[in-house]
């Protein structure tokens, strides 16, 4: 018996979907074990990325200009620039050396800088000179703005198709 108010249903019982299913993998030969995972099968030839590009004329120079610009946060955009791209593009390679070497330079003496402000106020602190603590701790801020204005420079000095060394850097990378 069936109800006015409910549409037939046909009975058919529901078809596992075979269209976008893999083949299941070959059975391996008796006695030979399975290659390992990420090998490739006995008898096919290994796969290899091809090299990168080189970058255009303008692509290196943008990519050397953003070295130095990214100065700017820290030492990471000239680093991973450098890394990425030393390969791709002479100029690159050249001035995110450059930037990278000053922005190591940078961190050393912006770490070294702390310590001996903070170290100098706590002693000054305790003495009649303590109104002099105030000017020591403007010394880190100048010394970033110094690598703000020179990695700006060397970024626009790129860009206008010249190269850029910074007045003094540790050349730790060669």
């Amino acid at each position: 018996m069936s109800d006015a108010n409910i549409p037939e249903q046909p009975m058919n019982p529901p078809q596992p979907e075979s269209a976008g299913s893999a083949p299941p993998p070959p059975a391996q030969p008796y006695g030979q074990p399975a290659p390992a995972y990420g090998q490739p099968a006995p008898g096919a030839q290994p796969q290899y990325a091809a090299p990168a590009a080189p970058l255009s004329a303008e692509s290196d120079k943008q990519a050397a200009m953003w070295a130095h610009i990214g100065g700017i946060i820290g030492f990471l955009p000239s680093l991973i620039i450098w890394l990425v791209l030393k390969d791709r593009g002479p100029r690159t390679n050249v001035e995110a050396k450059e930037a990278l070497n000053w922005q190591i330079t940078f961190t050393i003496g912006y770490v070294v800088l702390w310590i001996v402000v903070s170290i100098l106020s706590g002693i000054l602190f305790l003495t009649p000179a303590w109104p002099i603590t105030g000017i020591l701790w403007l010394l880190p801020f100048a010394w970033w703005v110094l690598n703000v204005v020179w990695s700006i420079m060397g970024g626009v000095r790129v860009n206008a198709g010249g190269s850029y060394r910074y007045p003094f850097s540790l050349r730790l990378i060669k």
